[in-house]
């Protein structure tokens, strides 16, 4: 039996299958999908099956899930879609006989008022009711949400937010990948939240490390939510995602992309990343 990876094209759903094949996983029990099958030509290469899956095309879902036993089912990323896409992946994977789904959600997504907690709260109930095993990781803040930010850091000589003191619990994707791959090779995971987070800070603290990273003074400045929407929007972000950007800043003020939990680490087996290391990696990379 296979395991599908939705969103393979995607950082996230292409982390989890390189992980899986580097964990010794047959290339020929990974099913990658993606809207653009044209951008994973290099895993049909390496004998990885690739198939063509778009959340919003339902007819395409059945025969890409078809003779999986375990799904990774990855949120999308247009806000507003999230949750009708993933009833109808959950929909199609149970059509076609996969017996367990591990759904990629957010932090804190059942108490959190942020925006886009809704969806994922309500795609955590639908999966749950669906009648198929499931594991939920509960995904934590992306770091690199922040070292995306670098040029904008750099020219403004500033980090900028809404998030006030709280304190967010960020992640780097490819510890995430690895919490994904540990929970669709191992048993014992079935029926399982995970709140998945790595070592807090609040963002006068991230502020001083990328101070430390660069060597030269970064000031964190917190803005008003409809000031950031705008600064973010002027930027180059889409509107709607600049909005929901701003508002999770403002969920992280109000602490709800913090958590105490150890499960990344119990699932990885070893310290997550750290703020300081992925910055550095970004400035490397950068460099280079």
């Amino acid at each position: 039996m296979s395991t599908v990876i939705t969103g393979a094209s995607g950082h996230l759903g292409r982390l989890v299958v390189d992980q899986l094949l580097a964990a010794g996983t047959p290339s020929a029990r990974i099913v990658a999908t993606g809207r653009d099958v044209g951008t994973l030509t290099d895993l049909a290469q390496q004998g990885v099956t690739v198939r063509r899956a778009d959340f919003a095309d339902p007819t395409t879902l059945e025969d890409a899930f078809a003779g999986a036993d375990a799904m990774l089912l990855v949120s999308t990323t247009t806000v507003g879609e999230r949750f009708e896409n993933a009833r109808n992946a959950i929909d199609a994977a149970v059509r076609a006989g996969v017996s367990r789904i591990v759904y990629t959600s957010l932090v804190n997504a059942s108490t959190a008022r942020m925006t886009l907690a809704d969806e994922h709260r309500r795609t955590e109930d639908y999966l749950r009711e669906s009648g198929s095993a499931f594991v939920v990781l509960r995904n934590g803040w992306y770091l690199e949400n922040y070292t995306d930010q670098l040029p904008m850091i750099t020219q403004y000589h500033a980090l900028l937010g809404s998030g006030q003191d709280g304190l967010v619990s960020a992640a780097g994707r490819s510890d995430l990948a690895a919490a994904a791959v540990a929970v669709l090779t191992q048993d014992g995971h079935l029926g399982a939240t995970y709140e998945l987070g790595g070592t807090p800070f609040t963002l006068t603290e991230l502020a001083a490390t990328i101070s430390d990273v660069l060597g030269t003074p970064i000031a964190y400045r917190d803005m008003s939510v409809a000031d950031y929407t705008a600064t973010l929007t002027a930027a180059g972000l889409p509107p709607q995602m600049a909005a929901a950007v701003a508002d999770a800043d403002a969920g992280l003020a109000r602490g709800e992309l913090f958590t105490a939990s150890e499960d990344l680490v119990k699932l990885i087996g070893r310290p997550a990343t750290t703020a300081y290391e992925a910055f550095q990696h970004a400035v490397t990379v950068e460099q280079s």
